[in-house]
Order: structure tokens, then sequence, then C-alpha cells
């Protein structure tokens, strides 16, 4: 560690839940040199005893741009105290994203996850790590989709270990036992492993991890077949037929993008198979049909696929900028205002990918003439599955 006499706007130090942090000669040394400090409240309590007596305590609590102009006003070098390591979904990051120019210097602990499988003796080569502590499920669900078989979990006090028992098992993956460490280092350290449908009927200490490890392996199919999903009533024909559904999706080209519109979802077919292979993805899926609620939810969950918005309405009465601009668009139903649809989109983003299957010449010319006067190149590419009519894929994208 440098001294801090040199110039470091922030000293990091990662410390453990222990009643009484064990920190070496060199964190000792430079607490005692330093005067202002910070840190969460938790963080005061293990530490206060260490501090000189006439110290500043700044509380790391509320909004960050307040703590941020509250850090700016400091001219002399301020020591943090942080749980584990400060860049593992830490402090350490926040500072760097808002104080970009700030110099640091970190001594990090283990973090918790680290920890979890420290005292579980797990073998974490294979880890994969993600948080959901005040955020959304997307990277969970991305594990999961991607049948990673040791998942290291962040939770909160909203996403417990019991809510994510239940959102796996809703989406069917009960191949994982859950071990949830609680109060790692504390007095009150508990670890347990569980199965899901046990977890999702206890309640945990707010202060704790989890660990999600595969105990056997779950098939994920390179084409979902079309009669495995439930259809529309009375139209069991109306589905996007599996191979111009994995034609469509290869169009798409979505390996790099971020964000996909279903627009006119139906059963959801097109979005699922997407989310399948590129789980990364944001989707969201559009469509008019009320019926449809509970058809697209129900195959996002017989096709363990979690992660896709589904909105129900009609897609010209929404406030589009209500959601995440897409970069990639499929259309699989327009409701007879194709050229109107287009456009709306193309406004929002100009350089979106457009991709649609039609059956009809008026929707094909619609597609191609619209499209080509806003300086886009059309390819197509002709389909046609057993007896039914022939499909053009109709893909987008600007010169």
């Amino acid at each position: 560690m440098r001294l801090i006499k040199k110039h470091i706007d922030f000293y990091l130090i990662g410390i453990s839940n222990h009643p009484s942090p064990k920190l070496n000669d060199d964190v000792l040394k430079l607490i005692k040199e330093a005067t202002v400090f910070s840190g969460g409240k938790r963080h005061y309590q293990l530490v206060k005893s260490f501090l000189p007596e006439n110290h500043t305590w700044i509380e790391i609590s509320g909004k960050m741009d307040a703590l941020m102009n509250q850090y700016k006003k400091i001219t002399t070098t301020i020591v943090v105290f942080a749980s584990g390591d400060p860049f593992f979904y830490g402090f350490g990051n926040t500072l760097q994203r808002l104080l970009p120019n700030a110099k640091l210097s970190a001594t990090p602990y283990f973090n918790s996850i680290q920890l979890l499988c420290h005292k579980t003796q797990t073998n974490y080569n294979t880890l994969k790590s993600v948080s959901i502590h005040g955020r959304d499920w997307s990277a969970l669900d991305e594990a999961l989709i991607k049948r990673n078989e040791l998942i290291g979990v962040l939770t909160d006090n909203k996403k417990t270990p019991a809510e994510i028992a239940k959102r796996m098992l809703q989406y069917g993956f009960d191949n994982y036992s859950i071990t949830i460490g609680e109060a790692l280092d504390g007095d009150n350290e508990h670890i347990e492993q569980l199965d899901l449908v046990s977890c999702s009927n206890k309640t945990h200490n707010n202060l704790n991890c989890v660990l999600l490890k595969q105990t056997s392996p779950k098939h994920k199919p390179f084409g979902i077949p079309d009669a495995s999903f439930i259809p529309l009533t009375n139209r069991a024909n109306m589905i996007t037929k599996m191979p111009i559904r994995l034609s469509t999706i290869s169009a798409l080209e979505l390996q790099n993008k971020t964000v996909l519109w279903d627009v006119g979802a139906c059963t959801g077919s097109v979005a699922i198979e997407a989310k399948q292979h590129f789980p990364h993805l944001k989707i969201v899926a559009f469509e008019k049909r009320t019926e449809c609620t509970d058809i697209i939810q129900q195959n996002t969950a017989r096709f363990s696929t979690p992660g896709i918005d589904i909105i129900i309405d009609d897609f010209f009465n929404l406030n589009l900028n209500d959601f995440e601009i897409p970069d990639v668009v499929f259309i699989g139903g327009h409701g007879g205002r194709l050229k109107e649809l287009l456009h709306l989109i193309h406004q929002l983003n100009p350089a979106v990918r457009f991709v649609t299957n039609a059956v009809r010449e008026n929707s094909s010319k619609i597609f191609t003439e619209e499209l080509t006067k806003l300086n886009y190149i059309i390819n197509t590419s002709v389909i046609q599955v057993n007896q039914h009519n022939k499909i053009s894929i109709h893909t987008a994208e600007q010169k």
C-alpha cells in the first residue's frame, strides 16, 4: 500500500462482517494518519473503535450525487470502508463512474460469494457471479437460460432467497439446489442448503447471498417444436413455424443487439426462441389480443424463458418513449397499418434493423417501398414449409 502522503483521493478498505474486523498494520497506520472517513451505517459500527478521536464520518446513503458533492468539498484523503471487495459490485465502481478522475487505492477483503464458497468448500472455478441487489432480474435470468452450473447471487431485501426460489420454480429451473449464507463472518452466521420448494417458504436474514448449484442438466432445444407451444384457441396453426422462426432469428442478427421489439407477438414463439439463444437481450413483446397475456406468459414458463416484457395493448395507442428504444424490430403483425408502424419506429431510431415475415404481396410492397425511401437496403428470402403459404422474410438495414 502507498503511504497517505502520496496523492490518493480515496483509500478503499474492504472489511468483513466480523464484530471486530481484522485490519492489517498498513491499514491501521492509514487510519491513524487520516481524519476523514466514510462508509455505511453498519460499517461505522464495525470500525468506530479504530478511528481517531476527532474524526469526521461521511455516511454513504441516499442520493449519490449529493454524496459526491460532499466528497468534492473535502481537501484531504478520504478513507472509505466497504464490505468485502470494493470493486466487486461495490463502492469502488461507483466512485470510478461518478468521479472518473479520482485517484483510488484499495485493500480488498473476500467478497461474500467467495466467502460462501470457502465456507462450503465449493470449487468455484466455473462460478458465474450476478447481482440482483437493487437491480432487475436480468443478470440471473441470463445465467439460468445459459444453464450455468454454479451461480453466485447477491440479493437484497426484496429479491430474497425465497423470491429467487419462487421465480426459478415458476420457470422450471427446478434442477438447482440453493445454498444460503446469512451474516457471514458475523456472530449470527448461518449457512444452509435447501431444495427450492423448501426455500420458497422460508425467511432469511436480510444480510445474505446464495449459491445455486445445478443438480442435473436441463435440455435446451435448438428450435422449439410448434406443437409444444400453447396456441391461440381454435387457431393452432397461427404460429411462426419453426423453420421460419429460426430463419427469422438469423435475419435479425441478434449477436450484438441489445433491445428487440417483437411487434404482434401472438404466442410469443419468436420472442421466446430469440431469448433462448440470446439471453442477454432485452425483449419487449407487443400484442393486441388480451387472450395472449396468459398464452405468452405460460409459454415463457413452459420453455424456461424468464425476462420477456409482455405488453398487451394496441401498439399505436402506446407512448413508445416509455420503453427502451430498440436496435432491432421484428414485425409479426401490424393490423393493416404497416406503413405507419415503420415510420413510427424509424422516428425512434433511424438506424434500427427491421425484419418482417410477409405472406401478402401488398405487405412486401409497403415494406420494401417505404424503407427504400428511408435509405434502407432490403434483402429477401422466401421459404415454404409443407403445404403452407410461401413466406417472404424481408430484412432492412441502413446503407
